[in-house]
């Protein structure tokens, strides 16, 4: 098969055909990302000396801005365009004092838990109970800021007109579920997913609302260069769903419903959603909601380990993108086990196209460089159609 260009095997792949080889997608956005610990041991490896660069200029969530150099050595297929904090954030972070929590435009923030390891730990609104508590709340935050896309259409057009890359764009955590977790605390709004609903849908469409305001800005500034957008929220555990199908059918998907149908009417781009954990039950609900390519298929977490399975039902009405396993085959198993792993995954997922390789969530500091280089290694050597066993 002729060799295609990186935008050309991605649009393959996302439209169920098969491409040159299986596309690799890492360093778009947070969830395809690597931390920093994991990316200087990896420049390090390589004997590359840029300076650490963040993701969203933001040192505490901790993962890595990747230079070109490298996105060129990991045979990454696409490139990100993300957007940013209001300029006020990062003015007020940059003055705070050493080791104060990080507070976003939303009021909510991160926690130093140990020595340069920051959690979700301030959550603004973890004693509302009504309705009058969100109407009354005065630090939503101003969607309509001209910094937050400002750099995205320059960004997004550099990329798409050199036709090489496929542009994958991420608004940062506009994901109406987690957000809410990030303003309650997740056990405080699971309680009230339960026991108060009136007042946890009052708030998911609070938090909807300004996610499409901002999405919109989003999308104008894109306009027709980009390939994929990037959405999404955690709806899984290790075993199971965080919450029940009927609930999540009851008061989570209409959200994500309109929330995707949104997006559509603006873009012509794929919908790419994230969400970790054991999510097979909900398989069909994101199919019938719009959703076109699904991450990150954690195959350490419950029926999502049945990878031909989920291949046979689902692989020709959903993309997949993924399937790397990050808790144990990255983190600890030799470069051998690795590349058998992506082998494995390759011969599973990749028949017919339909599928992209990314690890399972961002690489986690443990992943030792060799792990790295072993992953992508694999693709380029196994991931070539026509695949052959």
């Amino acid at each position: 098969m002729p060799q295609m260009t990186p935008r050309e095997r991605v649009l393959a792949a996302v439209n169920h055909e098969e491409p040159d080889r299986v596309p690799v997608v890492i360093g778009a956005n947070n969830t395809t990302g690597i931390k920093m610990g994991a990316y200087r041991r990896l420049k390090k490896h390589l004997g590359y000396t840029a300076a650490d660069r963040w993701i969203y200029d933001w040192p505490e969530l901790g993962t890595a801005c990747i230079d070109e150099e490298i996105l060129c050595r990991l045979h990454s297929d696409v490139r990100g365009v993300i957007d940013r904090f209001p300029e006020e954030v990062y003015r007020r972070n940059s003055t705070r004092p050493d080791h104060a929590p990080f507070i976003d435009d939303w009021g909510s923030g991160q926690i130093e838990v140990e020595s340069g390891v920051w959690m979700p730990g301030v959550h603004p609104l973890s004693k509302a109970k009504a309705i009058e508590d969100i109407e009354r709340y005065t630090h939503w935050p101003d969607m309509d800021d001209p910094y937050r896309v400002a750099h995205v259409r320059k960004n997004a057009k550099t990329v798409f007109e050199k036709g090489e890359f496929a542009v994958m764009a991420t608004p940062w955590l506009l994901f109406p579920l987690e957000r809410a977790f990030a303003m309650q605390g997740m056990d405080v709004f699971l309680m009230n997913l339960s026991l108060d609903q009136d007042f946890a849908v009052a708030l998911l469409n609070k938090i909807s609302e300004l996610c499409k305001k901002l999405m919109k800005h989003f999308l104008k500034a894109l306009g027709e260069y980009v390939n994929i957008v990037c959405i999404g929220d955690d709806l899984g555990t290790q075993t199971s769903l965080l919450l029940s199908p009927a609930m999540y059918r009851k008061l989570i998907k209409p959200i994500h419903a309109d929330y995707i149908s949104f997006i559509k009417q603006h873009t012509d781009a794929k919908l790419f959603f994230h969400t970790d954990g054991d999510v097979f039950d909900l398989i069909d609900d994101f199919i019938e909601i719009g959703v076109d390519i699904l991450n990150p298929l954690q195959t350490s977490a419950g029926r999502m380990t049945d990878l031909a399975g989920l291949k046979k039902r689902y692989g020709e009405d959903i993309v997949f993108c993924g399937a790397v396993d990050t808790q144990k085959i990255l983190p600890r198993g030799t470069p051998e086990e690795v590349s058998r792993e992506v082998r494995r995954v390759i011969r599973i997922l990749g028949p017919g196209g339909g599928y992209m390789v990314d690890a399972v969530h961002t690489i986690m500091d443990e992943v030792p460089p060799e792990n790295i280089l072993a992953m992508i290694d694999a693709v380029v050597q196994f991931g070539n159609y026509p695949l052959v066993d």
